[in-house]
């Protein structure tokens, strides 16, 4: 077969393939901003700013309320599709304007601070003035005035056998913030879950102003085997924004934070106590940006902690990524409390409505809720059985006796005192437990007379207290109360992260 005949054939098939597709040869563009017609979801193409946009597809309009009989049916993005940075949210922000300012040398929220007043709310551009923004997710195009369930799926899993994790999002027909809400970061922790549900499923599209996107269970494995941590024994919560190239734990972190996080304009982590703790409700914010402040105060009368966050958790690396972000913390792990479910839904619509999501925005009234810039815990002495006396959300006094820890052996019996006049905002069930445990979490009263170390000077204690509170994690074995440096340490219970194998540029 000569040369001549193979190319005759070979132009021939080409012709077929064009007739087939509807498309003539002279159609075909030979030079466009616009993906070629057929091509597939990966394809991208340049918007007028130079960013790289995914080609999406509409996502199917649904009720979320319905019930869908294989939750593998959902949407998700191939686990091969490259995450693309996400574009500028705002296109009246400069490139390089951080969404939070820089963090001022004090917090200025405070029980008795004018930053608590009406006005020091920053007011964003009215509705009216603004434009609905197109809100592509996870490789679908969610229009206005709809709702829709998506999926994300890491892939780090072993092939065949990762499932995806439901994203709801309901997108307003009026312009508005992308407001997102994450539970189950933890997957031992279900109130937020409950709260998801409740929230997302009761949200009008055609009256919404913005997106609401909810994560309900984003630690699936570890929701699926009733455990805190990832299949690895890792805790998520300390590897965010997390390492394309890291460990598992480093790379689910990281497709999270691309996929979903760096969508949202703000957002609220929900979270429960640790280790049969319970908290009160209560927010964990980082009070020295402007930008938090103004989200907890929209939120209504409850606790508030100043906190930096630890290292590597999701508040922590979502607000230095410029979104403000809260962790809303209410409960214990393992079960559903319906009041703790019921005090985190009144707080998110509360900021739905202080922000003009579901309304004309409303000032916020000024709140009677302490706002604790210092907290510790306080820990057991002596190993044996907890029974408290005193009760979570209790207003207690310098010497008072939160609880007993008895030998069942011996019938020793060793008090646990309150080292300060606070608030008991964290607390451990009754249970056994070992010595050093962390039984109560204290907020203390900015005017008291702290006496946490009796063998240091007045002054010195003084000057422990106008360190910041950086942290709230009762398993961080540094056991310094009031400050409790996340930094110096990645305990997190039952297990020592820094022992497990890892490198540092994977957190």
């Amino acid at each position: 077969m000569g040369i001549t005949t193979i190319a005759v054939r070979a132009l021939t098939l080409w012709a077929m393939i064009l007739a087939a597709t509807g498309t003539a040869a002279q159609e075909i563009p030979q030079s466009s901003s616009e993906p070629l017609p057929g091509s597939d979801s990966k394809t991208a193409a340049s918007d007028a700013e130079g960013h790289s946009t995914p080609k999406a597809k509409p996502a199917k309009n649904v009720d979320l309320k319905d019930v869908i009989e294989d939750p593998a049916q959902l949407s998700a993005v191939p686990a091969s599709t490259p995450v693309t940075p996400v574009a500028d949210k705002d296109a009246t922000t400069a490139p390089n304007t951080p969404l939070i300012p820089e963090a001022s040398t004090q917090p200025a929220l405070s029980e008795t601070s004018s930053a608590r007043d009406d006005a020091s709310i920053t007011v964003p551009a009215s509705p009216a003035t603004q434009t609905k923004r197109q809100l592509i997710l996870l490789g679908a195009e969610v229009l206005p005035g709809t709702t829709t369930r998506l999926a994300w799926t890491p892939s780090v899993s072993f092939l065949g056998i990762s499932a995806p994790t439901s994203v709801l999002v309901v997108n307003g027909v009026k312009p508005g913030p992308n407001v997102c809400l994450t539970a189950a970061v933890h997957g031992d922790e279900i109130n937020g879950i409950e709260t998801v549900r409740r929230v997302l499923y009761n949200i009008d599209a055609d009256t919404l102003s913005g997106a609401v996107i909810g994560v309900p269970i984003v630690n699936l494995q570890g929701f699926r085997a009733g455990s805190r941590y990832l299949a690895d024994r890792r805790d998520l919560n300390r590897f965010f924004p997390g390492n394309p190239q890291g460990s598992a734990a480093s790379r689910i972190a990281f497709s999270f934070f691309e996929e979903i996080i760096r969508h949202c304009d703000m957002l609220i982590d929900l979270h429960t106590g640790s280790f049969r703790r319970t908290n009160l409700p209560q927010l964990r914010a980082d009070l020295s940006y402007p930008a938090i402040q103004d989200l907890a105060q929209t939120m209504g009368r409850i606790v508030v902690l100043q906190s930096k966050g630890a290292k590597g958790s999701l508040r922590r690396a979502a607000s230095e990524a410029g979104i403000p972000t809260v962790t809303l913390e209410a409960g214990a792990p393992n079960e559903l409390n319906k009041n703790a479910v019921e005090d985190s839904v009144k707080s998110i619509r509360a900021a739905f409505a202080g922000l003009g999501l579901t309304g004309p925005r409303k000032s916020p009234k000024r709140s009677n809720a302490p706002v604790y810039y210092q907290s510790t815990w306080i820990r057991a002495s002596e190993g044996g059985i907890l029974i408290s006396e005193a009760k979570l959300g209790a207003t207690v006094k310098r010497g008072d006796v939160l609880g007993a820890v008895t030998n069942p052996i011996t019938n020793e019996r060793s008090e646990i005192v309150s080292p300060s006049n606070g608030r008991i905002i964290g607390m451990a069930l009754n249970q056994v437990m070992h010595p050093g445990f962390a039984a109560y979490h204290l907020g203390i009263d900015p005017t008291a007379d702290v006496l946490i170390y009796p063998d240091r000077s007045i002054e010195a204690q003084d000057a422990l207290l106008l360190a910041p509170a950086d942290d709230e994690d009762p398993d961080n074995d540094q056991n310094v109360p009031l400050t409790d440096e996340p930094d110096a340490e990645e305990a997190t219970g039952l297990i020592r992260t820094d022992l497990l194998e890892d490198d540092e540029s994977g957190r």
